[in-house]
């Protein structure tokens, strides 16, 4: 496979996320049991590793706190309005896309302390949040997307620090996809590890809603992978899903891996290996969807194209109310069109492409280009942006 560094990187951001990282969100129990699938470590990550005793003490004791005074009132809150998930595959728009529906005052979110923190947000969010705000970047650490505590944050980051049942565990074992690959459609998992997984997705949605209950908007790349289970658990749920060139969600793809990798890893990142990983999930994650797709029910289905997000988000939108059936869009554009300046001013990353990547993954993934209607990047002469 060739090396992205063949090609080059003009203007790419990659910065560092800070002192957190996913594992310190974890309670005593979650640590000891990720400790107890012996993941690589390395001494060069020995602050991380150092960090994760004492946080995972402070996240029990908060957690055990938080279940005495709102345990009742966590489990008898009731789911009463149906989901709105927001899926595609990673650098497809979901950020975009959830960050514009959420503006929406009809609708709220976990947001990144709640993802990070999801033991214990309802006892200490509203203090530590704000003794903490310098500890969180202004902008995302692989592009330049804003980040504060109270951003929306995608649900997958509470799911794996609560159960460890997450794709994400590959940040721990960088190595092995095939370990957790089961974890994306959770098809392959155990009875016991389902019920888990389900019920840590019900139990950060109750604690969202016990802090406001209003619908939710959840976003996660992951749930691509399991429609099928999340209409069984929420049968009259909406998804709306982007997608985008194959090609720039490739390019983008592998920066966001080896961004993440090292922000998060407890040893060191591997050099190489990140295109092949990022190529094999992005044909697991399409097939995967296309072939479960059929399953949502008439009105309860949205299919975005990114560039026609980035080039009219309010008509995109307001498309988007219309088929789904949700009301308010006049209210939310109102909202949005001061800040469609700022919006189209943002910079995204650019990658350089030469022709043999560019026929590498066109090779690989012409399925996706030919089905969602994107040329070959041969022939296309717009492919820096990523």
């Amino acid at each position: 496979m060739y090396s992205m560094a063949k090609a080059g990187t003009p203007h790419v951001k990659s910065s560092s996320q800070g002192l957190l990282t996913l594992w310190h969100g974890m309670d005593v129990s979650t640590t000891l049991r990720l400790l107890g699938m012996h993941p690589p470590t390395h001494i060069s990550q020995i602050t991380r590793l150092a960090m994760m005793g004492p946080t995972s003490v402070y996240n029990s004791a908060m957690g055990a706190i938080e279940r005495l005074l709102y345990g009742r009132t966590i489990e008898e809150t009731e789911l009463e309005l149906s989901p709105i998930f927001v899926i595609g595959h990673w650098r497809s728009g979901t950020t975009l896309l959830h960050n514009l529906i959420t503006r929406d005052p009809q609708f709220t979110f976990p947001n990144l302390y709640q993802c990070l923190f999801p033991g214990h947000f309802l006892l200490t969010e509203k203090v530590v949040s704000r003794l903490t705000r310098s500890l969180v970047p202004t902008s995302r650490p692989m592009d330049n997307v804003k980040c504060a505590w109270d951003t929306p944050q995608e649900d997958e980051i509470a799911l794996c620090v609560m159960s460890l049942i997450s794709p994400y565990l590959m940040l721990a074992f960088q190595n092995d996809l095939d370990r957790c690959r089961p974890y994306f459609d959770l098809s392959g998992v155990s009875d016991e590890e389902l019920a888990a997984w389900k019920q840590a997705l019900t139990t950060l949605m109750q604690k969202v809603t016990v802090r406001d209950n209003r619908r939710l908007v959840m976003k996660s790349p992951s749930h691509t992978f399991r429609v099928p289970l999340l209409l069984e658990m929420f049968p009259k749920a909406r998804f709306v899903y982007i997608y985008r060139n194959p090609l720039r969600v490739f390019l983008s793809g592998v920066h966001l891996r080896k961004t993440i990798f090292r922000e998060n890893a407890l040893a060191r990142p591997p050099k190489e290996g990140y295109e092949e990983d990022v190529l094999d999930i992005y044909e697991a994650c399409i097939e995967t969807y296309e072939r479960d797709k059929q399953l949502v029910p008439e009105g309860q289905l949205h299919e975005i194209r990114f560039e026609d997000l980035e080039a009219d988000p309010l008509g995109e939108l307001e498309t988007t109310y219309d088929v789904l059936k949700l009301a308010g869009f006049d209210r939310v554009r109102r909202i949005l069109e001061p800040e469609m300046d700022e919006l189209r001013a943002y910079r995204k990353n650019r990658f350089a492409v030469d022709a043999e990547m560019a026929e590498d993954v066109y090779r690989r993934l012409r399925f996706a280009f030919d089905l969602y209607g994107y040329p070959s990047p041969i022939e296309d002469d717009q492919l820096q942006a990523a």
